[in-house]
């Protein structure tokens, strides 16, 4: 073979390279600072329980019963309620979540809780990371019972009366 060919095909590649590299790094920048623009902790309703960082104690798990709250029991917003209604919550990083939560383990939009026939359904969005019910993780929309633990990254959420 030509050398120039062996050239031009060694720029071409190192080209190539350098786009992937630039590619990947715009990623993870979009994915790591999705949250931090506003400054926001927690969007839209909410109350404070507990002392920021001061765990809420779990609840007994009750059938029958509706969940009005939206509890964060673990994590870096222990203690926030959140009252439900009748929209849908969405959890990540993103400054458009209902629950925007700061964890390197959670991607922009994470997951979602959605209200059906009186029952939240817990659902993961893509994540890297997954969401997990109790120990199980989530692979479609998953019935949520009251006082059983939501786990995204090192934030844990439970739906309470």
């Amino acid at each position: 073979m030509p050398e120039l060919v062996i050239t031009v095909a060694r720029f071409g590649f190192l080209i190539l390279l350098w786009i992937f590299v630039f590619t990947v790094v715009g990623v993870i920048r979009r994915d790591l600072f999705a949250g931090a623009r506003s400054g926001r902790l927690v969007a839209a309703p909410r109350t404070l329980g507990a002392v920021a960082g001061q765990a809420a104690k779990p609840a007994k798990v009750k059938r029958g019963r509706a969940a009005h709250q939206l509890v964060v029991t673990a994590g870096q917003l222990a203690g926030t309620r959140i009252t439900l209604g009748e929209a849908q919550i969405t959890i990540g990083r993103a400054e458009d979540s209902t629950l925007v939560i700061t964890d390197d383990y959670a991607s922009a939009r994470h997951a979602r809780l959605v209200p059906r026939d009186g029952q939240w359904f817990v659902e993961d969005l893509g994540s890297t990371n997954g969401t997990y019910l109790d120990r199980a993780k989530v692979t479609g929309p998953t019935p949520v019972p009251l006082g059983v633990p939501i786990r995204i990254g090192r934030t844990s959420l439970e739906l309470r009366p």
